[in-house]
This record gives structure tokens, C-alpha cells and sequence, in this order.
């Protein structure tokens, strides 16, 4: 297993955002990890990555333990993570802003500036290289994005709502990318509301509910569990 999530919980003054969490993520496997707005998604996104410190569980990277560790140093270790809000460097251009990832396997510039264009190609934003940060459109940040952390060379990308706000034919172009991601070697973990993205995406969906565990499985055994669609896709959605 590339990540091994055991027991993750994490309280705030008293309220438990998640509660005893614990999944597998195979090697090259894509995992969807969905539920209701405030099911604990985000923030067991943030204590895999390190951005939050759990109050008790573990996250285990391969063979080698992560919880605690900060988020620069997990990226060093391969585990990078694309988040909900977009905040690129608005100041900076397209490729500035990847070669920061890049900067997590390379502190050589003319090495980073290489691996950042490549992957600004793989999104397809090789026509805006030069471009400022500050004049993109809300699909050219999410590209940018994405282009950061792939730059970062991951063995495992945790994707937090890439498509959200995205019209079909975009998030039709981010789904390609990630299938080619998956195709390069790389294993995923996102988060996503957009149900026939998760089907076309996930080989395996963990279903989170007020903080809980709530079902997992293949795409076809979540979409007929009446949990899960009681608290979550609703009666009439179907997952095929």
C-alpha cells in the first residue's frame, strides 16, 4: 500500500470534524473520497498532507510515517496535494508559479524551469507560459493548479475538488489528465462532488458522513448502498 490512514480523528474546542477514519490507497489506484458538505473531506485531506496535526491516528507514506511531519516535507517524500481554493502567485507568471513545485525535487533552476514547462504541456498551458498569474481564467487557475503539483513529481497527488466551478468540457480535459497521470505511474486520493466524474475517475469510493466512515467500495457497490443514498447521493442518483 503507497498510504495506509489509520484511526485519523481530529477535534476543534469540541467539535469532532473526523472521527477514527482509516482506508488503504493501492499503488497506482485512483480513490474518490466523497460526501455531504462538511462530511470531514477537506479536513482529512489536511491531516494526510500535514497542513493539520491530528489528534490522534496515524498516516503512514509507503513504509515510512508522515503524521506531524510538515506539508514541505511530505511533498519531498512524494505525497503533493492540489487545494479547493486556488491561490497562485499572482504576480508571477504561469511558469514561476509551477517551477515552485518543481523546486520539491530540484533546487537547480534551469533543472526546475524544464520540469515546469513540461508540465504546463501536460495541462495544456504552454500558450500562457508567460502569462501573469493575476490574468488567468478560473480554468487556466485550476490547470495551474494541477501543473504545480504535477511538477512536483508525486507518487501520490491528493486532488481536492479540482473541477469544482468547471464546465463539462473542462472537467472532461481534467479527467483525461488524470487517467494519463495514472497511466505515468502516479496514484490519486480526491475529493469530488461531480458524480460522473467519481465514475469515470475512481476505482474504489470512500464515503464520508459527519466525520465517519460511512461505506466503501467499487463505484457499482456505493451506488447501490442505501446508506449512501439516503445520506448523500439521493434516491434518484445512480452511479453506473
Amino acid at each position: 500500500m503507497i498510504l495506509q490512514v489509520r484511526n485519523l480523528t481530529k477535534a476543534f474546542t469540541g467539535l469532532v470534524a473526523v472521527k477514527d477514519v482509516s482506508f488503504d490507497v493501492a499503488a497506482n489506484e485512483i480513490v474518490a473520497l466523497i460526501g455531504p458538505n462538511g462530511a470531514g473531506k477537506t479536513t482529512c485531506f489536511n491531516m494526510i498532507a500535514g497542513a493539520l496535526k491530528p489528534s490522534s491516528g496515524s498516516v503512514v507514506l509507503g513504509d515510512e510515517m508522515i503524521t506531524g511531519l510538515m506539508p514541505e516535507q511530505i511533498a519531498v517524500k512524494g505525497l503533493v496535494r492540489t487545494f479547493q481554493i486556488v491561490r497562485p502567485m499572482r504576480t508571477m507568471t504561469v511558469l514561476e508559479n509551477v517551477m515552485i513545485g518543481a523546486f520539491a525535487r530540484t533546487a537547480n533552476v534551469e533543472q526546475a524551469s524544464e520540469i515546469a514547462a513540461e508540465s504546463i504541456r501536460n495541462v495544456g498551458l504552454e500558450s500562457k507560459e508567460s502569462a501573469l498569474a493575476s490574468g488567468l481564467t478560473l480554468p487556466d487557475r485550476k490547470m495551474l493548479e494541477l501543473a504545480r503539483a504535477i511538477a512536483a513529481r508525486p507518487k501520490l497527488l491528493l486532488l481536492d475538488e479540482v473541477m469544482a466551478g468547471l464546465r463539462p468540457l473542462e472537467t472532461d480535459r481534467i479527467v483525461e489528465i488524470v487517467r494519463a497521470l495514472k497511466a505515468s505511474g502516479v496514484t490519486v486520493l480526491l475529493i469530488e462532488h461531480v458524480m460522473r466524474v467519481v465514475v469515470a475517475l475512481a476505482d474504489r469510493i470512500i464515503v464520508l458522513h459527519h466525520g465517519e466512515k460511512l461505506a466503501e467500495g467499487l463505484p457499482s457497490e456505493i451506488g447501490a448502498n442505501p446508506k449512501v443514498i439516503e445520506s448523500y447521493l439521493g434516491r434518484r442518483a445512480k452511479l453506473s
